[in-house]
């Protein structure tokens, strides 16, 4: 399989509640986090004293954080307002020839910056807000 392009690796918003995904504008690197919390079982009567762990158990989560151009887009807008409001609508990352993970996210920081002989630039964390779902494509 060749390489991939990072600028493929996208996160977008449901803009309305509708379903209607747009890209989040002026992003140029973007990262998706999966974690995996563990339920430790271990006891007197561990094999050898190893740790024990129990499957199918434990809280899953996951996190996506991005940064970038500050565009002034209508996403940079509908993710201001999930902010401010605490909301947690439904985001998208699209992985190139992996796949696509959908559910909702909490928008948990955004950070503006610029410097006076540069762009103005933004970064935002988000973390899961209850199930994902994973589309293969």
């Amino acid at each position: 399989m060749p390489a991939q392009s990072g600028k493929d690796l996208l996160i977008k918003v449901d803009m309305d509640g509708t379903g209607l995904f747009e890209t989040v504008a002026g992003l140029r690197a973007t990262r998706l986090t999966f974690n995996a919390e563990t339920v430790d079982v271990t006891n007197l009567d561990s094999a050898g004293g190893w740790r024990e762990l129990l499957g199918g158990t434990g809280v899953k989560s996951a996190a996506i954080s991005g940064a970038g151009v500050f565009r002034d887009a209508a996403t940079d807008e509908r993710a201001r307002t999930v902010f401010w409001n605490a909301d947690t609508p439904d985001f998208q990352v699209v992985i190139p020839d992996f796949g696509t993970i959908q559910g909702p996210f909490q928008v948990t920081g955004i950070e503006y910056g610029g410097s006076h002989d540069g762009e103005a630039t933004y970064e935002m964390s988000l973390a899961s807000a209850g199930r994902l779902d994973f589309v293969a494509l």
